[in-house]
């Protein structure tokens, strides 16, 4: 069963993707994947993706996206989804034969990614799925945190550092309900961070690739940007809804909503503005936004209707590579 959230604001309801609630699995058997054969592709190395036996090719339908990134800094785009991960790769698209799982809150970093979420049929992970990582695509999903007790879904990882900071939606054996933490050693050890100015209603978290300083939201009410480690934020946006978060090494990329879907970069240096130009939408915004970190030219967002755009010359031309969940 599919539990829908909604976020709406200003007469537009955006659907939210489901929060899949995965069937309980017998917890008993907490055994990782089995490591297939094949190529893997970590370590920023230029090999396509279908070289690799544990994908194949996708010409499905792509709904239900919780995130977006260049995992492995392999310059393929990585789409988390209910169904597994789907990659998007020089044209074409390929899916995981295996751990299918529901993907909630994942973040690319440059060595894999980090995930929360619901395993799939054809997994043994338990339910929840806590806090996993996984360094080769998703073949193995190693365990870091709060396995079997909580799945994440406001939740950012910093794509060179690997800090993570995420909200507590419930009660678990180390963290408060609906309080802010913070871990600098891959989930080892947490601090509960103040995030004073954050009462919004937020949808998404992001990290500074390198610098734990620097924490981002995205809310109701606008965009939210920390220089604390999160101990306070302040609210940067000038108006409309906050959509996407995303933070690259000079600058935060957000977008926003307020009858048109914008999206900007803000320097960190200077704090100058700049439109990044997106494409004609009716009644949509960027929900998820990621760059290529080989390649700043190279930018792609999912849509609240579930329209994918991806672009190699920094947003002058822009190629909706998935229309409404269909590919194109």
């Amino acid at each position: 069963m599919k539990k829908i959230c909604l976020f709406a604001v200003i007469g537009l309801t955006f659907s939210l993707a489901a929060c899949g609630q995965a069937e309980e699995k017998d917890t008993k058997d907490t055994g990782q994947s089995e490591v297939q054969t094949g190529e893997q592709e970590n370590g920023g190395e230029e090999t396509s993706i279908s070289s690799n036996s544990f994908f194949e090719v996708f010409d499905g339908k792509i709904d239900h996206i919780h995130g977006v990134g260049y995992a492995g800094n392999q310059g393929k785009i990585y789409f988390a989804a209910h169904d597994g991960l789907k990659v998007y790769d020089n044209g074409k698209w390929f899916k995981t034969k295996k751990e299918n799982n529901d993907y909630m809150g994942f973040n690319a970093t440059q060595d894999g990614f980090y995930s929360s979420g619901h395993p799939g049929n054809d997994s043994k992970l338990p339910n929840p799925l806590g806090i996993q990582y996984s360094p080769d695509n998703g073949q193995t999903l190693e365990k870091k945190a709060l396995e079997g007790e909580t799945d994440f879904h406001l939740m950012g990882a910093g794509y060179e550092n690997s800090v993570i900071f995420l909200m507590n939606p419930q009660e678990n054996s180390i963290m408060d309900t609906g309080k802010f933490y913070l871990s600098e050693d891959k989930a080892k050890t947490w601090k509960e961070v103040a995030a004073n100015g954050l009462e919004d209603t937020l949808l998404s978290l992001s990290v500074h690739p390198n610098n734990a300083d620097y924490l981002a939201a995205s809310g109701q009410q606008g965009i939210y940007l920390s220089k604390n480690k999160g101990e306070s934020f302040e609210r940067i946006s000038k108006s409309g809804q906050g959509t996407s978060v995303f933070f690259t090494n000079e600058g935060l990329i957000y977008g926003t909503y307020d009858g048109t879907a914008k999206l900007t970069k803000l320097s960190l240096t200077d704090e100058t503005e700049e439109e990044i130009a997106l494409p004609k939408m009716k009644e949509d915004a960027v929900m998820y936004f990621a760059q290529n970190p080989k390649n700043e030219q190279e930018l792609t967002f999912v849509s609240f209707n579930g329209d994918i755009y991806h672009t190699a010359d920094g947003g002058n031309n822009w190629d909706r590579i998935v229309e409404a969940g269909s590919i194109r």
